[in-house]
Protein backbone atom coordinates (compact mmCIF):
# COMPACT_ATOMS: atom_id res chain seq x y z
CA UNK A 1 0.00 0.00 0.00
CA UNK A 2 1.10 3.31 -0.78
CA UNK A 3 0.47 7.14 0.80
CA UNK A 4 -0.97 9.18 -2.11
CA UNK A 5 -0.52 12.89 -2.36
CA UNK A 6 -3.61 14.98 -1.68
CA UNK A 7 -4.44 17.74 -4.05
CA UNK A 8 -4.98 21.28 -2.77
CA UNK A 9 -7.66 23.74 -3.98
CA UNK A 10 -7.13 25.38 -6.00
CA UNK A 11 -5.79 23.29 -8.42
CA UNK A 12 -7.94 22.90 -11.16
CA UNK A 13 -7.99 19.11 -11.22
CA UNK A 14 -10.31 18.87 -8.35
CA UNK A 15 -12.86 20.61 -10.88
CA UNK A 16 -11.98 16.97 -13.26
CA UNK A 17 -15.72 15.20 -13.45
CA UNK A 18 -14.85 11.71 -12.59
CA UNK A 19 -15.58 8.82 -15.15
CA UNK A 20 -17.48 5.95 -13.97
CA UNK A 21 -15.09 2.39 -12.86
CA UNK A 22 -16.09 -0.49 -15.11
CA UNK A 23 -13.23 -2.65 -14.44
CA UNK A 24 -13.27 -4.60 -11.05
CA UNK A 25 -9.50 -5.62 -10.85
CA UNK A 26 -6.29 -5.99 -8.88
CA UNK A 27 -5.72 -2.07 -10.08
CA UNK A 28 -9.00 -1.09 -8.43
CA UNK A 29 -8.81 -3.13 -5.36
CA UNK A 30 -4.80 -1.48 -5.15
CA UNK A 31 -6.08 2.12 -5.25
CA UNK A 32 -8.82 1.60 -2.73
CA UNK A 33 -6.18 0.61 0.08
CA UNK A 34 -4.18 3.20 -1.06
CA UNK A 35 -7.03 6.21 -0.78
CA UNK A 36 -7.76 4.42 2.46
CA UNK A 37 -4.51 4.11 4.45
CA UNK A 38 -3.97 7.78 2.34
CA UNK A 39 -7.38 9.00 4.61
CA UNK A 40 -5.86 7.86 7.56
CA UNK A 41 -2.58 8.85 7.89
CA UNK A 42 -4.03 12.32 7.29
CA UNK A 43 -6.97 12.09 9.73
CA UNK A 44 -9.62 12.23 7.66
CA UNK A 45 -13.03 11.01 7.83
CA UNK A 46 -13.55 10.78 3.71
CA UNK A 47 -11.65 11.01 0.48
CA UNK A 48 -12.44 10.90 -3.21
CA UNK A 49 -10.14 9.67 -6.14
CA UNK A 50 -10.54 12.97 -7.08
CA UNK A 51 -8.67 14.68 -4.50
CA UNK A 52 -5.46 12.19 -5.23
CA UNK A 53 -6.00 12.92 -8.95
CA UNK A 54 -7.36 9.63 -10.34
CA UNK A 55 -10.51 10.30 -12.30
CA UNK A 56 -12.84 7.38 -11.19
CA UNK A 57 -16.18 7.18 -9.00
CA UNK A 58 -15.01 5.99 -5.95
CA UNK A 59 -15.20 7.14 -2.66
CA UNK A 60 -13.64 5.83 0.86
CA UNK A 61 -14.44 6.53 4.36
CA UNK A 62 -14.47 5.87 7.56
CA UNK A 63 -17.06 7.97 9.90
CA UNK A 64 -16.84 5.51 13.39
CA UNK A 65 -15.24 6.59 16.55
CA UNK A 66 -13.20 3.76 16.52
CA UNK A 67 -12.04 4.65 13.27
CA UNK A 68 -11.84 0.44 12.45
CA UNK A 69 -15.00 0.56 9.64
CA UNK A 70 -13.93 1.55 6.81
CA UNK A 71 -16.51 1.81 3.51
CA UNK A 72 -15.88 2.31 -0.15
CA UNK A 73 -18.19 3.46 -2.82
CA UNK A 74 -17.33 2.92 -6.32
CA UNK A 75 -19.95 4.89 -9.00
CA UNK A 76 -22.05 5.84 -6.15
CA UNK A 77 -25.50 7.68 -6.54
CA UNK A 78 -27.87 9.51 -4.61
CA UNK A 79 -31.65 7.88 -5.21
CA UNK A 80 -32.98 9.50 -2.47
CA UNK A 81 -32.68 13.01 0.12
CA UNK A 82 -34.90 14.11 2.75
CA UNK A 83 -34.69 16.84 5.22
CA UNK A 84 -31.87 19.35 5.71
CA UNK A 85 -28.99 20.07 8.13
CA UNK A 86 -26.22 22.25 8.66
CA UNK A 87 -22.56 20.73 9.66
CA UNK A 88 -19.47 22.28 9.67
CA UNK A 89 -17.08 21.27 7.05
CA UNK A 90 -13.82 20.44 6.51
CA UNK A 91 -11.25 19.05 3.13
CA UNK A 92 -8.17 17.21 2.74
CA UNK A 93 -7.73 19.25 -0.04
CA UNK A 94 -8.97 22.83 1.97
CA UNK A 95 -6.59 22.14 4.78
CA UNK A 96 -7.49 23.79 7.82
CA UNK A 97 -10.62 25.73 6.63
CA UNK A 98 -13.54 25.21 7.99
CA UNK A 99 -17.37 26.30 6.84
CA UNK A 100 -20.94 25.62 7.59
CA UNK A 101 -22.52 23.53 4.62
CA UNK A 102 -26.16 22.63 4.16
CA UNK A 103 -26.81 19.50 2.92
CA UNK A 104 -29.88 16.64 3.40
CA UNK A 105 -30.30 15.26 6.60
CA UNK A 106 -30.76 11.48 5.39
CA UNK A 107 -30.08 9.78 1.76
CA UNK A 108 -30.57 6.33 0.22
CA UNK A 109 -27.34 6.20 -1.53
CA UNK A 110 -26.95 2.93 -4.16
CA UNK A 111 -23.13 2.11 -5.30
CA UNK A 112 -20.77 -0.89 -5.58
CA UNK A 113 -18.12 -2.49 -3.43
CA UNK A 114 -14.37 -2.82 -4.38
CA UNK A 115 -15.85 -6.41 -6.31
CA UNK A 116 -18.14 -5.05 -8.55
CA UNK A 117 -21.40 -6.14 -5.98
CA UNK A 118 -24.05 -3.31 -6.08
CA UNK A 119 -25.75 -2.26 -2.81
CA UNK A 120 -28.06 0.46 -1.36
CA UNK A 121 -27.94 2.00 1.65
CA UNK A 122 -29.58 4.42 4.04
CA UNK A 123 -27.38 7.19 5.55
CA UNK A 124 -28.04 10.11 7.76
CA UNK A 125 -25.99 12.56 10.09
CA UNK A 126 -22.39 12.40 9.10
CA UNK A 127 -22.41 9.68 7.41
CA UNK A 128 -24.89 11.13 5.08
CA UNK A 129 -23.04 14.55 5.07
CA UNK A 130 -19.89 12.77 4.51
CA UNK A 131 -20.87 10.68 1.34
CA UNK A 132 -22.67 14.12 -0.20
CA UNK A 133 -19.02 16.03 0.04
CA UNK A 134 -16.89 13.21 -1.34
CA UNK A 135 -19.54 12.73 -4.11
CA UNK A 136 -19.35 16.32 -4.71
CA UNK A 137 -15.58 16.26 -5.37
CA UNK A 138 -16.43 13.43 -8.01
CA UNK A 139 -18.65 15.77 -9.68
CA UNK A 140 -15.58 18.49 -9.94
CA UNK A 141 -17.15 20.63 -6.71
CA UNK A 142 -15.86 21.66 -3.03
CA UNK A 143 -17.49 22.37 -0.41
CA UNK A 144 -16.17 25.86 -0.55
CA UNK A 145 -18.17 26.33 -3.50
CA UNK A 146 -20.98 26.74 -1.24
CA UNK A 147 -19.27 29.61 0.34
CA UNK A 148 -19.53 33.58 -0.89
CA UNK A 149 -17.25 34.34 -3.39
CA UNK A 150 -15.76 36.61 -0.82
CA UNK A 151 -15.28 34.02 1.74
CA UNK A 152 -13.58 31.51 -1.22
CA UNK A 153 -11.15 34.45 -2.22
CA UNK A 154 -10.29 34.42 1.63
CA UNK A 155 -10.13 30.88 2.05
CA UNK A 156 -7.40 31.29 -1.31
CA UNK A 157 -5.15 33.51 0.30
CA UNK A 158 -5.59 31.81 3.43
CA UNK A 159 -4.28 28.48 1.80
CA UNK A 160 -1.74 30.85 -0.32
CA UNK A 161 -0.17 32.88 2.43
CA UNK A 162 -0.02 28.69 4.54
CA UNK A 163 2.09 27.82 1.41
CA UNK A 164 4.69 30.33 1.70
CA UNK A 165 5.50 29.83 5.20
CA UNK A 166 5.66 26.23 4.61
CA UNK A 167 8.12 26.61 1.46
CA UNK A 168 9.87 29.23 3.72
CA UNK A 169 9.84 26.85 6.85
CA UNK A 170 11.55 24.40 4.90
CA UNK A 171 13.88 26.22 3.06
CA UNK A 172 15.49 27.66 6.57
CA UNK A 173 15.67 24.32 7.95
CA UNK A 174 14.31 23.33 11.46
CA UNK A 175 15.32 25.69 14.83
CA UNK A 176 18.42 24.49 16.95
Amino acid sequence: MAELQILEFPDPRLRTVAQPVTVYDADLQGLVADMLRTMYTANGIGLAATQVDRHVRLLVLDVSESRDQPREYINPEIISREGEQVCEEGCLSVPGVYANVERAEHIRIRARDRHGIEFEEDASGLHAVCLQHEMDHLEGRLFVDYLSPLKRQMVRKRLAKQRRQAVQESAVGPAL
